[in-house]
């Protein structure tokens, strides 16, 4: 019989530090699984909100999940789905400017939402599944 896959939680350095009651990935039977990620930089300052500069804010996420895959032994080329959350779609085509930089062909899966509010109002949060 063999063991059961273990859950580990992952916390890096290389990203924005949490204040809140979750882990930033679960490492999980060979997949990682990021938590929303806000454009805050490792000292915790919130990155490009006023004014609201959709593509660092976008630079600064992407740059956080990157830093936190390598930390989980893995990279953007292994993620496999995205899902972005948007507060005002009209920022649609600045996003995917910086989001086409960042993934290698092929691209992972993406999800993309216009929600009314997202954490001390930002403009976009992002999370992911990404292979080991």
């Amino acid at each position: 019989m063999s063991a059961a896959p273990v859950k580990e939680s992952v916390f890096s350095k290389k990203t924005a530090p949490i204040g809140a009651p979750y882990s930033q990935a679960i490492k999980f039977n060979g997949l990682i699984f990021v938590s929303g990620t806000c454009p805050i930089d490792t000292e915790g300052n919130l990155v490009a909100v006023e004014p609201k500069d959709v593509q660092k804010q976008t630079h600064q996420v992407l740059k956080n999940i990157s830093g936190l895959l390598e930390d989980c032994g893995s990279d953007m080329s292994k993620v496999l789905k995205v899902n972005v959350f948007v507060k005002d779609m009209n920022d649609f085509k600045a996003i995917n400017d910086v989001y086409a930089t960042y993934f290698p062909d092929p691209k992972p899966t993406r999800t993309c939402v216009e929600v009314a509010r997202l954490p001390l109002d930002v403009a976009v949060e992002i999370e992911c599944i990404a292979a080991q």
